[in-house]
Protein backbone atom coordinates (compact mmCIF):
# COMPACT_ATOMS: atom_id res chain seq x y z
CA UNK A 1 0.00 0.00 0.00
CA UNK A 2 1.67 3.39 -1.10
CA UNK A 3 -0.99 5.83 -0.44
CA UNK A 4 -4.83 6.53 0.56
CA UNK A 5 -7.20 7.42 -2.85
CA UNK A 6 -10.53 7.59 0.07
CA UNK A 7 -10.11 9.75 3.04
CA UNK A 8 -12.80 9.29 6.07
CA UNK A 9 -11.36 11.83 8.70
CA UNK A 10 -13.66 13.79 11.37
CA UNK A 11 -16.75 13.48 12.42
CA UNK A 12 -19.48 11.06 10.30
CA UNK A 13 -22.13 13.21 9.26
CA UNK A 14 -23.80 14.00 6.00
CA UNK A 15 -21.33 16.34 4.56
CA UNK A 16 -18.53 13.50 5.44
CA UNK A 17 -20.63 11.01 3.61
CA UNK A 18 -21.13 12.88 0.58
CA UNK A 19 -17.26 13.28 0.19
CA UNK A 20 -16.84 9.80 0.48
CA UNK A 21 -19.40 8.75 -2.00
CA UNK A 22 -17.49 10.75 -4.29
CA UNK A 23 -13.66 9.92 -3.97
CA UNK A 24 -15.19 6.20 -3.83
CA UNK A 25 -16.87 7.19 -7.02
CA UNK A 26 -13.63 8.05 -8.36
CA UNK A 27 -11.85 5.07 -7.33
CA UNK A 28 -14.34 2.57 -9.52
CA UNK A 29 -14.26 5.04 -12.23
CA UNK A 30 -10.05 4.63 -12.34
CA UNK A 31 -10.72 0.83 -11.81
CA UNK A 32 -8.27 1.03 -8.75
CA UNK A 33 -8.26 -1.29 -5.77
CA UNK A 34 -10.24 0.85 -2.62
CA UNK A 35 -7.36 2.12 -0.01
CA UNK A 36 -9.15 3.92 3.05
CA UNK A 37 -7.54 6.68 5.23
CA UNK A 38 -9.55 6.64 8.58
CA UNK A 39 -9.85 8.81 11.65
CA UNK A 40 -12.68 9.72 13.06
CA UNK A 41 -13.79 10.26 17.26
CA UNK A 42 -17.23 8.83 16.16
CA UNK A 43 -20.55 10.45 14.48
CA UNK A 44 -23.75 9.01 13.26
CA UNK A 45 -24.44 5.66 13.62
CA UNK A 46 -26.67 5.13 10.81
CA UNK A 47 -24.28 7.36 8.33
CA UNK A 48 -21.42 4.87 9.56
CA UNK A 49 -23.33 1.92 8.46
CA UNK A 50 -24.31 3.89 4.92
CA UNK A 51 -20.58 3.88 4.53
CA UNK A 52 -19.79 0.49 5.57
CA UNK A 53 -22.67 -0.79 3.33
CA UNK A 54 -21.39 0.70 0.53
CA UNK A 55 -17.32 -0.46 1.23
CA UNK A 56 -19.26 -4.11 1.16
CA UNK A 57 -21.19 -3.40 -2.11
CA UNK A 58 -17.44 -2.12 -3.66
CA UNK A 59 -15.90 -5.55 -2.37
CA UNK A 60 -18.87 -7.62 -4.02
CA UNK A 61 -19.26 -6.10 -7.55
CA UNK A 62 -15.89 -4.16 -8.34
CA UNK A 63 -13.56 -7.42 -8.87
CA UNK A 64 -10.89 -4.99 -6.54
CA UNK A 65 -9.21 -5.29 -3.52
CA UNK A 66 -10.15 -2.86 -0.68
CA UNK A 67 -8.03 -2.13 2.24
CA UNK A 68 -8.50 0.06 5.37
CA UNK A 69 -6.05 2.17 7.36
CA UNK A 70 -6.91 3.15 10.94
CA UNK A 71 -4.85 6.37 12.10
CA UNK A 72 -4.78 7.69 15.49
CA UNK A 73 -8.56 7.05 16.56
CA UNK A 74 -11.29 4.95 15.32
CA UNK A 75 -13.86 5.39 17.57
CA UNK A 76 -17.55 4.56 18.10
CA UNK A 77 -19.19 4.88 14.59
CA UNK A 78 -15.77 4.75 13.10
CA UNK A 79 -15.18 0.98 14.07
CA UNK A 80 -19.03 0.16 11.99
CA UNK A 81 -16.96 1.85 8.84
CA UNK A 82 -13.79 -0.42 9.81
CA UNK A 83 -15.69 -3.65 10.00
CA UNK A 84 -16.89 -3.81 6.71
CA UNK A 85 -12.90 -4.77 5.97
CA UNK A 86 -11.81 -7.87 6.71
CA UNK A 87 -9.15 -8.56 9.15
CA UNK A 88 -6.51 -9.44 6.65
CA UNK A 89 -7.33 -6.13 5.10
CA UNK A 90 -7.13 -4.08 8.06
CA UNK A 91 -4.05 -2.08 9.55
CA UNK A 92 -3.63 0.51 12.17
CA UNK A 93 -1.08 3.18 12.79
CA UNK A 94 0.72 2.30 16.02
CA UNK A 95 -0.76 5.38 17.85
CA UNK A 96 -4.25 4.02 17.06
CA UNK A 97 -6.90 3.92 19.94
CA UNK A 98 -10.18 1.85 18.62
CA UNK A 99 -13.03 2.26 21.22
CA UNK A 100 -16.02 0.10 20.77
CA UNK A 101 -19.22 0.85 22.73
CA UNK A 102 -23.40 -0.14 22.66
CA UNK A 103 -24.98 2.45 21.03
CA UNK A 104 -26.28 5.24 22.66
CA UNK A 105 -29.81 7.03 22.34
CA UNK A 106 -31.51 9.56 23.76
CA UNK A 107 -35.11 10.05 23.91
CA UNK A 108 -38.03 10.92 25.92
CA UNK A 109 -41.07 9.30 25.78
CA UNK A 110 -44.40 10.92 26.82
CA UNK A 111 -47.22 9.24 27.94
CA UNK A 112 -50.56 11.01 27.32
CA UNK A 113 -54.49 9.98 26.22
CA UNK A 114 -55.94 6.16 26.45
CA UNK A 115 -54.36 3.53 28.42
CA UNK A 116 -53.96 1.11 25.00
CA UNK A 117 -52.80 3.82 23.39
CA UNK A 118 -49.80 4.41 25.73
CA UNK A 119 -48.97 0.62 25.85
CA UNK A 120 -49.02 0.81 21.98
CA UNK A 121 -46.59 3.33 22.21
CA UNK A 122 -44.01 1.20 24.75
CA UNK A 123 -44.49 -1.27 22.71
CA UNK A 124 -43.08 0.92 19.20
CA UNK A 125 -40.22 1.99 21.36
CA UNK A 126 -39.23 -1.66 22.99
CA UNK A 127 -39.73 -2.60 19.27
CA UNK A 128 -37.65 0.02 18.02
CA UNK A 129 -34.93 -0.36 20.88
CA UNK A 130 -34.75 -4.39 19.96
CA UNK A 131 -33.85 -3.65 16.56
CA UNK A 132 -31.17 -1.39 17.36
CA UNK A 133 -29.85 -3.93 19.79
CA UNK A 134 -30.05 -6.58 16.93
CA UNK A 135 -28.51 -4.74 14.06
CA UNK A 136 -25.56 -3.88 17.32
CA UNK A 137 -24.84 -7.53 17.58
CA UNK A 138 -24.72 -8.08 13.70
CA UNK A 139 -22.54 -4.88 13.62
CA UNK A 140 -19.88 -6.81 16.41
CA UNK A 141 -20.22 -10.23 14.74
CA UNK A 142 -19.15 -8.19 11.16
CA UNK A 143 -16.33 -6.43 13.10
CA UNK A 144 -14.66 -9.74 14.98
CA UNK A 145 -15.23 -12.34 11.84
CA UNK A 146 -11.89 -13.87 11.36
CA UNK A 147 -10.42 -12.75 14.44
CA UNK A 148 -9.56 -14.19 17.77
CA UNK A 149 -12.10 -12.64 19.80
CA UNK A 150 -16.00 -14.01 19.73
CA UNK A 151 -19.17 -11.27 19.04
CA UNK A 152 -20.02 -12.32 22.71
CA UNK A 153 -16.69 -11.04 24.16
CA UNK A 154 -17.10 -7.73 22.04
CA UNK A 155 -20.74 -7.45 23.21
CA UNK A 156 -19.62 -7.77 27.31
CA UNK A 157 -16.66 -5.63 26.22
CA UNK A 158 -18.76 -2.81 24.91
CA UNK A 159 -21.33 -2.66 27.80
CA UNK A 160 -18.54 -0.36 29.23
CA UNK A 161 -16.52 1.38 26.46
CA UNK A 162 -13.65 -1.00 25.27
CA UNK A 163 -10.58 0.69 24.05
CA UNK A 164 -8.26 -1.06 22.28
CA UNK A 165 -4.67 -0.23 21.47
CA UNK A 166 -3.41 -1.12 17.79
CA UNK A 167 -1.40 -3.47 19.82
CA UNK A 168 -4.41 -5.02 21.26
CA UNK A 169 -6.07 -5.30 17.81
CA UNK A 170 -3.15 -7.11 16.54
CA UNK A 171 -2.89 -9.79 19.39
CA UNK A 172 -6.70 -10.62 19.31
CA UNK A 173 -6.38 -10.45 14.96
CA UNK A 174 -8.64 -7.86 14.35
CA UNK A 175 -5.87 -6.35 12.16
CA UNK A 176 -3.42 -8.32 9.59
CA UNK A 177 -0.34 -5.88 10.83
CA UNK A 178 0.61 -2.36 12.62
CA UNK A 179 1.93 0.17 10.17
CA UNK A 180 4.40 2.68 10.59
Amino acid sequence: MVGSNVQVNGMINDQLFLAFMKQLGAVRANDEDLILELMTQGGDADTAKRMALEIRVFQRYSGKSAYVVGKTAVMSAGVTIFSAFECADRFLSPDTTLLIHERHIEKTITLQGPIKSCRQVIREELAALETAERVEREDFEHFVRGSGMSAEDLFERAKENCYLTAQEALDLRLIARIID
